[in-house]
């Protein structure tokens, strides 16, 4: 602890941002191996305790434990996501399956356990507040579903269960990090990428040069099966190529590996009494049962279907003759639908959507718009990577509340998609404000030329900055109640409430200006591009439930029971779901499908939809409000304190009734997925 590894004590930067300048690869393992050892040291002091049991000797104990291990973890696992390199590759074999194995010596621990039962079974009698009550159910059920009550033969079949799915995870990222790389489609000229705006082809270029291929114009694959360029390449033949790359990825070298981690899950929710994965995953979310989810997802299912038919026949109409209508065909066609039939041309609305201006002039200055927070650029400040910024972030009355880091762009060495990840978790017991990032992956401009979006990246710097929110104005006592650490099915509902901002239009024209001449984008776009939108919504629903339930159906598989061949057994799952549409394929194949594999969204890719409905009652509430006369800045405040602020500390349903009134209502997100009748 003496030695200097900027790990072995606090930072000493504004927040306890994490000493980036300092980290070497070479730290993290002597960090690990202290903080292993650490926090087992705390685990038995806290079991071995000759006192009786009390919430302050125990829970609380238990919260106020692993600081170093918290320390290098979030650090190290954000690395390996955002910067990653062969030597942390090597690391993560290792370090995983210690991961693993050390929260199973803590769940695990019998006379820990003990304790915390003693706990729960007097529960009703230890005078605790609302939140200590939900803590220590919370800790309780984590134990028990963690396999604290099977017998000594269960607990070691279990810790070797779960030390192989943590390589198993680790393997699969690791090989669709490579999958992605091999899958980047080159191409020898600009003309091979017409229909695609200057900026874009660009962007290609950069990109080729970025990867070691001077004069190449090279489109990386995102994490998603339908890729962006594909609404704008004219080319057929590059459309086909380039989906058909997103497509086929991984499949040889994740496909054994997804069908051994189904298998060994299915055994494992077997193990701690529970029919299937699907049917443990749901314990400690908001739906409760696989009932639950499955009566939403099959009521959306013939509509969507419907709808996505309807909108096939209308691209049809548009196809050369003798052409069938072809899956690398329907984001091409639909924007020819678009221009058409609405007057929104995406790649002309570019112009108007560059990063900076989207970023400070729209998502921060809605968060001002709403609840009063600014934000201050720090360059002083270093973060991992050059690419990334970060800004400290202020509440209405000038008190700092935390800092926000951006890392925008793609690089060969970041894993697909976007997301959220905290740096610092907010908790008072510990005296901690939050650091967040945000994690997007957009195609990086040549020097000194501009980031134009398009509008889904757009609603995905809005969406992603929403889970920094709930990081952000997160105000609890305890770090495992703390911010996004709620359910999963949950966990979405804040990030979607905050792309409403996007298209609210007194934000819409701070930020959509032209990037030259600062020309206002055109009046009347957003109608039209809602309009434009509905047209759509049969081919986005039909997507995220083909993925939705192809996640379910791996995880509803009976323990032992064989799914065969991968890709067959995907192919029967969309069949037997009625999602089994050609032209339009599943947002995630299996073999890509980080979210499942090793993002913990296993049996929870869902909660996109299920968050969806507070998501668009919350939307409909904040309109109300402005057409009775309240202010969005006070419908703000009410939502982040009774949302936001909360964590995981108050019974979040409880939270929604608390500031809509009711319960949530399915009708809203009904309407504006066009799924109403």
């Amino acid at each position: 602890m003496t030695t200097d590894n900027p790990f072995f004590q606090p930072s000493a930067l504004p927040y306890e941002l994490p000493p980036f300048a300092a980290i070497r690869e070479e730290h993290y393992v002597p960090a690990f191996d202290a903080g292993f050892a650490e926090h087992l040291a705390e685990i038995r002091a806290i079991a071995d305790n000759p006192e009786p049991a009390t919430f302050e000797n125990t829970i609380v104990a238990l919260e106020r434990a692993g600081v170093l291990l918290n320390r290098v973890a979030l650090v190290f696992f954000a690395q390996t996501s955002t910067d990653t390199s062969e030597g942390l590759q090597e690391m993560e074999q290792v370090v995983n399956p210690r991961w693993a194995a050390h929260r199973d010596a803590i769940t695990l621990d019998a006379a820990l356990f003990a304790r915390i039962d003693d706990l729960y079974g007097r529960r009703a009698e230890l005078g605790l507040s609302d939140v200590e009550l939900i803590l220590l159910e919370k800790r309780h059920r984590d134990f028990v579903l963690g396999g604290a009550k099977l017998s000594a033969p269960d607990k070691a079949r279990l810790k070797g269960l779960n030390e192989r799915l943590a390589a198993l995870s680790t393997d699969f990222d690791r090989n669709l990090l490579a999958a992605n790389k091999a899958g980047q489609q080159v191409f020898d000229t600009a003309e091979q990428l017409a229909g695609m705006s200057s900026d874009a082809v660009a962007a290609a270029k950069e990109n080729g040069e970025t990867l070691g291929l001077p004069g190449k114009y090279v489109i990386s694959l995102k994490n998603f099966s339908n890729q962006t360029e594909l609404a704008a390449l004219d080319d057929r033949e590059a459309r086909r190529t380039l989906l058909t790359a997103s497509l086929d990825r991984a499949w040889d070298e994740n496909g054994p590996l997804i069908v051994e981690i189904a298998k060994l899950r299915a055994e494992r929710a077997a193990l701690l009494g529970f029919a299937t994965h699907a049917e443990y995953a749901v314990q400690d979310r908001t739906a409760k049962t696989t009932a639950a989810v499955e009566d939403l997802m099959t009521r959306l299912i013939p509509a969507a279907v419907a709808n996505a038919g309807a909108e096939a026949e209308a691209l049809r109409a548009l196809l050369p003759e003798g052409q069938s209508l072809e899956a690398w065909d329907w984001t091409y066609y639909s924007e020819k639908v678009r221009q058409a039939e609405y007057d929104v041309d995406s790649e002309a609305l570019r112009p108007y959507l560059e990063l900076d201006n989207v970023l400070v002039d729209g998502v921060f200055h809605a968060a001002e718009l709403v609840y009063g927070i600014t934000f201050k650029a720090r360059p002083d400040l270093v973060a991992y990577h050059p690419d990334v910024r970060i800004w400290e972030v202020f509440d209405a009355d000038g008190t700092g509340i935390g800092l926000f880091l951006g890392d925008f762009y793609a690089r060969s060495s970041k894993r697909g998609g976007a997301w959220m990840t905290n740096y610092v978790e907010q908790s008072r017991l510990l005296g901690r404000p939050p650091v967040v990032v945000n994690n997007l992956n957009l195609a990086k401009p040549p020097a000194g030329e501009p980031t134009l979006l398009t509008w889904d990246e757009v609603r995905t710097l809005f969406h992603e900055f929403g889970h920094a929110l709930h990081g952000l104005f997160s105000d609890v006592e305890h770090p495992t109640l703390a911010g996004t650490n709620t359910p999963q099915d949950f966990v979405e509902y804040p990030s979607q409430v905050n792309e409403m901002w996007a298209e609210w239009p007194q934000v819409l024209a701070h930020y959509a200006k032209h990037h030259r001449t600062g020309e206002p984008v055109p009046a009347d776009l957003v109608e039209r591009m809602g309009r434009a939108e509905k047209f759509g919504q049969g081919f986005a629903v039909v997507e995220v439930l083909a993925a939705v339930m192809l996640d379910w159906a791996w995880h509803s598989l009976a323990p032992g029971q064989e799914p065969g061949d991968p890709r067959a057994f995907e192919e029967a799952a969309l069949k037997r779901y009625g999602l089994l549409v050609p032209e339009v394929p599943p947002r995630y194949r299996s073999s890509y499908f980080s979210h499942i594999w090793s993002h913990g969204y296993a049996a929870g890719y869902y909660s996109y939809l299920w968050s969806e409905v507070l998501d668009k009652d919350t939307v409909d509430w904040f309109k109300e409000g402005v057409a009775a006369g309240r202010s969005i800045r006070e419908s703000g405040e009410l939502f982040r304190r009774s949302v936001l602020s909360r964590g995981a500390s108050v019974d979040l349903m409880a939270a929604f009734a608390e500031f809509r009134g009711r319960a949530p209502e399915v009708e809203p997100m009904l309407r504006a997925r066009g799924l109403a009748a």
